[in-house]
C-alpha cells in the first residue's frame, strides 16, 4: 500500500465533541424518559426498568471488545494514510458483533432469573424486571451492529451523520415506546416489554441507516460474508487495543453491580432513589464521557502520524476543560436536585435521598472526569493494559466491597454507596494521571507506530 504523502490534518476538537454530546445527550434523555415512563406505570416498575437496565449495559459491555479496538486501530490507519487497511478493519468487526450481539442476547434470554436473583432483586421487583430483561434480547444484536457502525463512522470524522442517526433512533423509539407501554387506542398495554419492543424497531431502523451511511460516505460495502467472517490479522489488532479497554469496562460494571445488588438489599425504595439519581448523573457526566471520546479519535490520529507532543498537549487542555464543566454542571445538578428529582416521583423519601447523593456527586464527577478523558488517551496511545491492571484493586475494594461495607454493615445507608463511588474514582483517575504526566505511555505508542510501519511502504 502506498503512504500518503499528504499531511494529515487533526480534526478540531470543539467540531468532533459537540455532535458527541448532543448524541450522548439524546441517549441520556431517552433512558431518562423510559425511566419517568416506567416510574408512572409503579416505584416498582421503576426499579424493574432500573436494574434490568443496568443488567443489559453490563452485557452491552462486551459490544466493548470490538467498539474501543476499532476506533482507536482505524484512527491509527488514517493518521497513517492507510485507508484500505482501514476498510478491512472496518469490516472485520461486522462479523465479530454478529458473534458478540448473538451471545450477548441469548445470556439475557436465557440468564435473566438467575442473574436478577444474584442481584437481590426485591420480590416486588423481580416478576417485572425478568421478562423486561428476555424482551431486551433482540435488541442486543441490534445493538452490537450499530455501536460497532458508529464507532467507525466517528472514527472517519462522520460525527455528524452519526448524529442524525442516532436522532432518528431515538426519536422512533420514544415514540413507539408510549403507546406500547401503556396503550392507545387498539394497542394493549404492554408495560415494560413494549419499551423492550420499541428498541427493537428502533435499532433495526439505525441498522439500515448505518448500512447506509457506510454505502454513502465511507465507500464500505458490507458483503455476505462479513455478517459472520472473523479475518484474524483485522481482529487481532483490534482485540490488542479492544480485549483490555473492554477488560476495564468489564470489571467497573460487575464492581458496580456489587452496588447494585447493595441498594436492592436495602429495599425497593432505595433501589428507586439509585435509579433515578443515576439517570440524571448520565446527564451530569455526558460532557466529559464526549470529552473523552474526542480525545480517544485525536489521540489515534496524532499516534498514527506520529506527533507524540501535541497527543500530550491535546489531553492536557481537554482534560482542564473537562474538570471545570464537571463540577459546574454538578453542581446546577445539585442545586436543583429536588426539582429534577420531582420528574420521577412524589414521594418526598427518596427525593431527600436523592437530593443528598446529588450533592456527593459534585465531588464524585472530577474524579470520574480524569479516568474518562485520561484512559481514552492511553487506549488510544496503545497504553491499553494498565489501565485495568492499575484500576482492578481500586474497583474490587473501594467500589465493590466499599459499597458494601459503608451501605449495609456501616449502615450508612446510600450515602455509603456513593463515597465508595467517589473514593474509587479518585484513586483510580489519580493514577492515570500520573501515567500520562509521566510519560509513560511514550513507548506504547511509538509500539503502535512501529506496528504501521510494515505497511507504510512508498512505491518508487
Amino acid at each position: 500500500m502506498p503512504a500518503s504523502k499528504t499531511p494529515i490534518r487533526t480534526p478540531p476538537m470543539f467540531n468532533l465533541a459537540w455532535p458527541l454530546l448532543v448524541e450522548l445527550g439524546l441517549a441520556i434523555a431517552s433512558s431518562v424518559i423510559g425511566t419517568a415512563l416506567a416510574s408512572r406505570i409503579s416505584d416498582a416498575a421503576g426499579g424493574a426498568f432500573a436494574i434490568a437496565s443496568q443488567v443489559s449495559a453490563t452485557l452491552f459491555i462486551l459490544f466493548r471488545i470490538i467498539g474501543a479496538g476499532v476506533s482507536v486501530v482505524v484512527t491509527q490507519n488514517l493518521g497513517g494514510g492507510q485507508r484500505a487497511a482501514a476498510d478491512r478493519v472496518a469490516c472485520a468487526v461486522v462479523g465479530a458483533s454478529t458473534w458478540l450481539g448473538v451471545v450477548t442476547g441469548l445470556m439475557a434470554l436465557l440468564g435473566a432469573h438467575g442473574v436478577l436473583h444474584l442481584l437481590n432483586a426485591p420480590a416486588e421487583v423481580l416478576p417485572l424486571a425478568a421478562p423486561f430483561l428476555q424482551a431486551l434480547a433482540p435488541a442486543m444484536l441490534l445493538d452490537a451492529w450499530n455501536a460497532s457502525m458508529a464507532s467507525v463512522m466517528r472514527a472517519h470524522l462522520r460525527t455528524r451523520d452519526t448524529l442524525v442517526v442516532l436522532v432518528i433512533m431515538h426519536v422512533s423509539h420514544l415514540a413507539l415506546a408510549l403507546p406500547l407501554m401503556h396503550g392507545w387506542g387498539p394497542i394493549p398495554a404492554m408495560g415494560l416489554p413494549g419499551y423492550a419492543v420499541a428498541l427493537a424497531v428502533s435499532r433495526a431502523i439505525g441498522l439500515a441507516l448505518h448500512l447506509l451511511m457506510w454505502r454513502v460516505h465511507l465507500h464500505i460495502r458490507v458483503a455476505r460474508d462479513d455478517w459472520w467472517r472473523l479475518p484474524r490479522r483485522e481482529l487481532g489488532a483490534v482485540l490488542h487495543i479492544g480485549l483490555p479497554g473492554a477488560a476495564e469496562n468489564i470489571a467497573w460494571r460487575l464492581a458496580f453491580m456489587v452496588s447494585v445488588a447493595t441498594a436492592a438489599e436495602l429495599g425497593a425504595r432505595s433501589l428507586a432513589t439509585q435509579a433515578y439519581v443515576l439517570q440524571l448523573m448520565g446527564g451530569v457526566m455526558m460532557f466529559s464521557i464526549a470529552t473523552g471520546l474526542a480525545v480517544e479519535i485525536v489521540v489515534g490520529y496524532l499516534i498514527g502520524a506520529g506527533r507524540l507532543r501535541e497527543a500530550h498537549g491535546v489531553v492536557r487542555r481537554s482534560l482542564a476543560r473537562g474538570l471545570v464543566v464537571c463540577v459546574l454542571i454538578a453542581a446546577c445538578a445539585a442545586l436543583l436536585g429536588r426539582w429534577l428529582l420531582g420528574w420521577f416521583t412524589q414521594d418526598q423519601e427518596i427525593i431527600a435521598a436523592g437530593a443528598t447523593l446529588l450533592w456527593i456527586t459534585v465531588i464524585l464527577e472530577p474524579g470520574r472526569t480524569f479516568n474518562l478523558v485520561v484512559i481514552n488517551a492511553l487506549r488510544a496511545a496503545g497504553d491499553a493494559r494498565f489501565p485495568v491492571m492499575a484500576g482492578a484493586l481500586s474497583m474490587l475494594l473501594v467500589l465493590a466491597g466499599g459499597s458494601w461495607l459503608l451501605g449495609v454493615v456501616l449502615g450508612w445507608g446510600l450515602p455509603g454507596v456513593w463515597i465508595a463511588y467517589a473514593a474509587d474514582e479518585w484513586i483510580r483517575g489519580l493514577i492515570m494521571w500520573r501515567r500520562w504526566q509521566t510519560h509513560a505511555w511514550v513507548p506504547h505508542a511509538r509500539a503502535s507506530r512501529k506496528r504501521l510501519r510494515p505497511v507504510i511502504v512508498v512505491e518508487g
